[in-house]
C-alpha cells in the first residue's frame, strides 16, 4: 500500500507520520504538497496534524480548499482510506468529509498529554486490529480538539456506527477526567458513513515506539496498512 502524507504550511506531524509508516512499518510512504492536484498513484492518505496555514481564520478553514483537497474527496468517493490526525480531523470535517465540529476545549487551554482511548467497532479498515475490550494510549496536543454535534447528529453518529473512539480513564471508563478536551459523549474519533475515512484528535503516529511512552498506535497503522 502506497500512503500520501500531506504537507500544508504550518504542519509539523507530517515527519511523525511518514517516520511511523515507513522507518516502523515499513510501508510505502511519500510526501505530497498541499498544491498538488492529483492523489494517483496511492492507495490511502495521511492528513497529519500542525497548524495548517497558521490556524488562520479557524483551524483547517484555509486548508480545505488547498488543491490538494480536490483530490482527497475523489479517493473518499471512490473508497480509499483517508485519514486524519488532529488537524487532519479539523481539516476533514472543515471540507465537509466528516461530521461535526471541532471547538475550542472546554478549559480554553491547549492540552498536551497522554490520553487513553478505546475503539467502538473493529469492522473497519482503520481498527481491525483492535480490540474493543482494552484502551490504547495515544499523546493528544491541541487548543481545539471539542468534538461538538447536536443532538440529532450525535443519534445519526450512534445510529449508523460513525463514533469511532471515546476517550478512557486506564479502567476503560469514560470518565470526566478522561476526557482532555469537553468533548460530547467523550467522543475522540470518528468516521464517515462508509467508515474509509477516519478523523481523530489522538496522535498514533506519535505512539509507536515504546521509547516515547507507547507503541499502541502501531495497531491502528498496522491495521490501515493491511498488516496483520
Amino acid at each position: 500500500m502506497r500512503f500520501a502524507v500531506l504537507v500544508f504550511p504550518g504542519a509539523n506531524c507530517d515527519h511523525d507520520a511518514y517516520h511511523a509508516l515507513r522507518h516502523v512499518l515499513g510501508a510505502e510512504a511519500f510526501y505530497v504538497w498541499h498544491r498538488e492536484e492529483s492523489l494517483a498513484g496511492y492507495d490511502a492518505v495521511i492528513i497529519p496534524g500542525g497548524f495548517s496555514y497558521g490556524d488562520y481564520l479557524r483551524s483547517g478553514a484555509i486548508a480545505r480548499f488547498a488543491p490538494v483537497m480536490e483530490a482527497v474527496r475523489k479517493m473518499a468517493a471512490d473508497g480509499a482510506p483517508v485519514l486524519g490526525i488532529c488537524n487532519g480531523f479539523q481539516i476533514l470535517v472543515e471540507a465537509g468529509l466528516l461530521p461535526g465540529a471541532l471547538i475550542s476545549n472546554a478549559d480554553l487551554r491547549f492540552v498536551s498529554r497522554m490520553v487513553r482511548l478505546k475503539p467502538e467497532h473493529t469492522d473497519s479498515i482503520f481498527t481491525a486490529s483492535l480490540d474493543t475490550e482494552r484502551s490504547y494510549a495515544m499523546p493528544v496536543a491541541h487548543r481545539g480538539g471539542n468534538f461538538f454535534a447536536s443532538p440529532e447528529q450525535l443519534a445519526e453518529l450512534a445510529d449508523h456506527g460513525q463514533i469511532a473512539f471515546r476517550y478512557v480513564d486506564d479502567r476503560g471508563r469514560q470518565t470526566a477526567t478522561a476526557n482532555p478536551n469537553g468533548s460530547l459523549e467523550n467522543i475522540a474519533g470518528v468516521f464517515n458513513r462508509q467508515r474509509n475515512v477516519l478523523g481523530l484528535m489522538p496522535h498514533p503516529e506519535r505512539a509507536v515506539e515504546a521509547l516515547v511512552g507507547s507503541a499502541d498506535g502501531l495497531a491502528l497503522l498496522k491495521s490501515m496498512a493491511g498488516i496483520a
